[in-house]
């Protein structure tokens, strides 16, 4: 697949993005390399490879689950300019 300079101005109009006539060349080179390699990489032999969630076998290091703030929700609501039953009031957005 070699894209053109069609190609990426469409792709920058997709994109919404503003670019310059004379960089053109330079996106088509480079998104043409980005392509080869996604083709090289689908062409690659999967069969028999399970699929990792991370390359490395870490176990990931959590905190302990303890309360450190004290409850100041009444404080809050009470310098809140609308509250009821516990929550804040906002004006309506969404009809």
């Amino acid at each position: 697949m070699s894209l053109n300079k069609t190609d990426v101005e469409k792709i920058a109009h997709l994109a919404r993005l503003a670019i310059d006539e004379n960089d053109i060349p330079d996106y088509a080179r480079d998104l043409n390399n980005i392509f080869s390699l996604v083709e090289k990489m689908n062409s690659a032999n999967t069969t028999n490879i399970t699929p990792m969630a991370h390359p490395l076998d870490a176990v990931q290091r959590l905190r302990p689950d303890v309360v450190n703030e004290t409850d100041q929700r009444d404080l809050f609501q009470s310098i809140a300019p609308k509250v009821d039953a516990g929550v804040y009031l906002v004006p309506q957005v969404i009809e």
